[in-house]
C-alpha cells in the first residue's frame, strides 16, 4: 500500500512498511524511511506508484481555474476531496483528488488551511488584495530582470544610477535596484563596482569619492540650517592695550584661531601671549550653533575645498582677522629673557588687537633661520609689517628652539622632520572642485622657522591649559600617549595624562575652537577656570564623569578619523591625477614596509605610498615603473627597474626611513557589496 502524506509543509508519497494505531512506517522512493503520524496521511492507494501519482496530479493541478474552484468550493470548512467532487466529477479519480489537494495547498490567497487536508475559502476582498500583490511582485521581478540585463549589456538604468551609493555602501537588500545589481553581478561574473563602472554608472572618479563621502557623512547635504546668526559676546571685555598680536597661517586659512604677541623685549622678562579666538564666549553648550558644531565635530579639509564646522558668517565674526580687536582667550607666559626659563603663566579673557595676518606660504622664503638669527641679513622683498615684527619673531624662534629641545629631553629622542609637507593647489578651481582641474603640488619642509614658532606656541598653550584644568579638577578632552614604545598609540580621554610623543605632562587640544569641536569644549572649560578659579569644577559646563563629555569624545574620535581618512584619500586622488597630467611613468622611492609578495614604497618627491612586486630590503632606494592608475580604487602598482643604493645594514635602513614609517598611510580603497539575498609629529600641524 502507498500513502500520500504531509511532512514539514510538503506532500510526499511512499510505501507503507508497517502500521500502528496512530502512525505508520513509510519508505520513500529514495530509500529513506519515516515515521508518519496517522493524522498526516491524506490518501491511501494501491496504484499508481507515488512518484507517478504526484507528477500527474501536479500537472493537472496547474490547469485548475482557481476563480472557478473558489466559486464551486463549499462554504465553511471542507476537505480537498469535496472540492474534487464539485470541480471534476461525482466520483473523482485518485489523480483528481490529489490535484485538488495540491491546488488548494498552493493557493493560500484563495483558500486558507483549516487542518490536514482541510481548507476554507478566503474572503473575496482578501483575494483581490492578494492578487494585486502577486501581480505587483511579478512586475517587480520583470523589472529586476530587465535592469539586470541592461547592466550586463553595459547600460546603467536611471533608477540604479540614482541609488548608486546606497546600493554600494548602505544597501536595502529588498530594493529592486539592489537585486538587479546582484543578479547582474552573478550573471556577468564581475564585482558590483566593476560592473557599475563598465555600465557607465560612474561619470567621474572625483565625484564618486565626493558623493560617497557626502552620502556616508552628510546625507542631508553640507548647507547649514537657515537663520543661524553669530551672537555677539555679551560680556564687556577689557582691551589688551599693550598687545599687538599677529597670526601665522596659510593663505587659504579663513578660520584664524590663534595669534601671538611678545611684550617686554630688552626688559629682562618677556611675556609671550598665545591668543585664541573665543566663540565659546558667544554661545553655550546646547545652543543652535553648538548643535551644528557638535553634529560636524570638525572642519573637513581636502585639496581645493573644505566643509567648515561653523557657518562662514559665524567664522568671520570670531576669526582673528587683522585690523580689529577680537574676543580671545589668552595665555600669557613669562620667560627670563636670557635663560628662557618659564617664570609663570596667566589666562585672561579679553579683546585683543590683531595687527597682522602673516601667511607662511608667502614668507617662508623671507623669514629664514638666518634672517631670524642674524640682524645683518636683510631682503628687499620683506614686507614692512614683517620688518616691524622682526625682533619679536626672532625671540619667538629662539624660544621655540628651546621649548622643542626641552620636550625632546623628555621624549627621549629628537623629533624627526625628514619628510616635507605637501601642499595642493587646483588651478581653475574657484569653489568646489570637479575633478578635472590642473593640480600643482609643492613642498614645505616640516620644522621651518614659522612652522616651528606656531607649533611650539600651540603646544605651550595646549599643555599649559591642560595641566591647569587638571589641577583645578575641571575635566577636559585630552590626548595622551603612555610611552614611545612601538604600538603605543595616541588616545583621547577626559583625564590629564602625559603625552610621551610630544614630551609634555598634559595635552588638551584648545587652540582651534573654530575648526575642532574638542577645542571648543575645552575652551568652555578654560573660560570657567579663568572666571571661577578653584571653584571652576562647580561652574564649568561639563562636570567630572559627565556622560555627555564621554559621548563627545567618542563622536569626535570617530568623525575626526573619518575626515582625516577622506582628506588622505583625496590627496592621493590628486597625486594620481598629477602623475597622469605630468605624464610621469617612473619614480624613485624608498621601501618602508614588507607586504605579502612585495613591499610598500614611498615616493621621494610626492605624497604617495604604493606597492611594488617582489621582496625588497627595508630602506632600499629604488627606481620604479608605474602601472595603470585606478582612480576609483585609488590604486597604482609599481615594478622595480633598479636599485639605486648599495644594501644597507638594518640600523642604517631604519635611520633612512625615519621613526614614523609605521604610521597609517592613505592607500587603495576596498568596496565590497554583500551579495546574499537577505599622531606623533602631526598634533600641531598648521591648519
Amino acid at each position: 500500500m502507498f500513502v500520500l502524506f504531509e511532512e514539514a509543509g510538503k506532500y510526499l508519497g511512499g510505501r507503507v512498511l508497517s502500521e500502528a494505531e496512530a502512525s505508520a512506517q513509510v519508505e520513500l522512493d529514495t530509500g529513506k524511511r519515516l515515521k508518519v503520524k496517522g493524522a498526516n496521511i491524506v490518501l491511501r492507494f494501491e496504484k499508481p506508484a507515488p512518484a507517478e501519482l504526484i507528477a500527474e496530479a501536479r500537472t493537472l493541478a496547474a490547469t485548475l481555474d482557481l476563480d472557478l474552484a473558489w466559486e464551486f468550493a463549499p462554504e465553511g470548512e471542507f476537505a480537498f476531496a469535496e472540492l474534487a467532487t464539485e470541480y471534476f466529477q461525482a466520483n473523482p479519480s485518485l489523480v483528481q483528488q490529489a490535484a485538488a489537494l495540491f491546488a488548494l495547498f498552493e493557493a493560500p490567497h484563495y483558500f486558507r488551511r483549516a487542518g490536514k487536508g482541510r481548507f476554507k475559502k478566503a474572503p473575496a476582498e482578501i483575494i483581490q488584495q492578494a492578487l494585486a500583490a502577486i501581480e505587483k511582485k511579478k512586475q517587480v521581478l520583470a523589472q529586476i530582470a530587465e535592469w539586470a540585463a541592461q547592466l550586463v549589456a553595459g547600460e546603467c538604468p536611471a533608477p540604479v544610477r540614482e541609488q548608486l551609493y546606497k546600493i554600494l555602501f548602505k544597501p536595502d537588500k529588498n530594493a529592486p535596484e539592489y537585486k538587479a545589481v546582484v543578479e547582474a553581478s552573478r550573471t556577468a561574473q564581475r564585482a558590483p563596482l566593476e560592473l557599475l563602472e563598465r555600465a557607465g554608472a560612474i561619470d567621474s572618479a572625483y565625484q564618486f569619492h565626493w558623493k560617497r563621502f557626502l552620502f556616508e557623512n552628510f546625507p542631508k547635504g553640507t548647507a547649514f540650517p537657515a537663520g543661524l546668526a553669530a551672537p555677539a559676546v555679551a560680556d564687556d571685555l577689557p582691551r589688551a592695550d599693550r598687545v599687538e598680536a599677529f597670526s601665522i597661517d596659510d593663505s587659504q586659512t579663513t578660520e584664524i584661531d590663534d595669534a601671538l604677541s611678545v611684550q617686554g623685549l630688552g626688559s629682562g622678562t618677556v611675556t609671550v601671549g598665545v591668543h585664541i579666538a573665543a566663540p565659546g564666549l558667544a554661545f553655550a553648550p546646547g545652543s543652535p550653533l553648538d548643535q551644528v558644531a557638535r553634529a560636524r565635530m570638525s572642519t573637513v579639509y581636502m585639496p581645493g575645498h573644505k566643509i567648515t564646522m561653523l557657518p562662514d558668517a559665524v567664522v568671520q565674526t570670531y576669526t582673528l582677522l587683522e585690523g580689529a580687536d577680537r574676543p580671545a582667550v589668552s595665555l600669557y607666559a613669562r620667560f627670563d629673557e636670557g635663560t628662557l626659563e618659564l617664570q609663570g603663566t596667566e589666562t585672561k579673557i579679553e579683546r585683543v588687537p590683531i595687527v597682522a595676518n602673516l601667511r607662511h606660504d608667502r614668507l617662508d622664503g623671507v623669514i629664514t633661520q638666518a634672517w631670524l638669527e642674524d640682524a645683518s641679513v636683510s631682503s628687499a622683498d620683506t614686507p614692512e609689517v614683517v620688518n616691524t615684527l622682526r625682533a619679536r619673531l626672532s625671540f619667538l624662534f629662539r624660544l621655540a628652539k628651546q621649548l622643542k629641545a626641552q620636550r625632546e629631553v623628555v621624549r627621549g629622542k629628537p623629533e624627526n622632520f625628514n619628510r616635507p609637507d605637501y601642499n595642493f593647489r587646483l588651478v581653475g578651481n574657484e569653489s568646489e572642485p570637479e575633478g578635472s582641474e590642473q593640480v600643482q603640488i609643492s613642498t614645505r619642509q616640516r620644522g621651518a622657522p614659522l612652522d616651528l614658532i606656531v607649533s611650539e606656541a600651540m603646544i605651550l598653550a595646549n599643555s599649559g591649559w591642560g595641566a591647569w584644568l587638571g589641577e583645578l579638577g575641571v575635566p577636559g578632552l585630552y590626548r595622551s600617549q603612555a610611552s614611545m614604545a612601538p604600538g603605543v598609540k595616541v588616545r583621547m580621554g577626559t583625564r590629564s595624562l602625559p603625552h610621551a610623543g610630544l614630551g609634555v605632562k598634559s595635552y588638551a587640544w584648545s587652540t582651534s575652537p573654530l575648526r575642532r569641536y574638542t577645542d571648543l569644549v575645552n575652551q568652555w572649560q578654560i573660560i570657567a577656570a579663568a572666571r571661577h578659579g578653584k571653584t571652576a569644577a562647580l561652574a564649568a559646563p561639563f562636570k567630572p564623569k559627565d556622560a555627555d563629555l564621554f559621548s563627545i569624545l567618542s563622536g569626535f574620535d570617530a568623525a575626526y578619523s573619518t575626515y582625516n581618512a577622506y582628506q588622505g584619500g583625496m590627496e592621493r586622488f590628486w597625486t594620481l591625477k598629477y602623475l597622469q597630467q605630468q605624464g610621469i611613468g617612473e619614480l624613485t622611492a624608498t621601501v618602508i614596509k614588507d607586504i605579502p609578495n612585495g613591499a610598500l614604497v614611498r615616493a621621494d618627491t610626492l605624497p604617495l605610498v604604493f606597492p611594488v612586486a617582489g621582496q625588497q630590503e627595508r630602506g632600499a632606494h629604488l627606481r620604479v615603473k608605474l602601472g595603470e592608475i585606478d582612480e576609483i580604487a585609488l590604486d597604482v602598482h609599481g615594478t622595480v627597474i633598479e636599485r639605486l643604493d648599495a644594501p644597507a645594514d638594518e640600523a642604517a635602513a631604519l635611520d633612512q626611513t625615519g621613526d614614523d614609517d609605521e604610521e597609517d598611510v592613505a592607500g587603495p580603497i576596498a568596496i565590497a557589496v554583500d551579495l546574499s539575498e537577505s599622531e606623533t609629529g602631526t598634533e600641531n600641524a598648521p591648519a
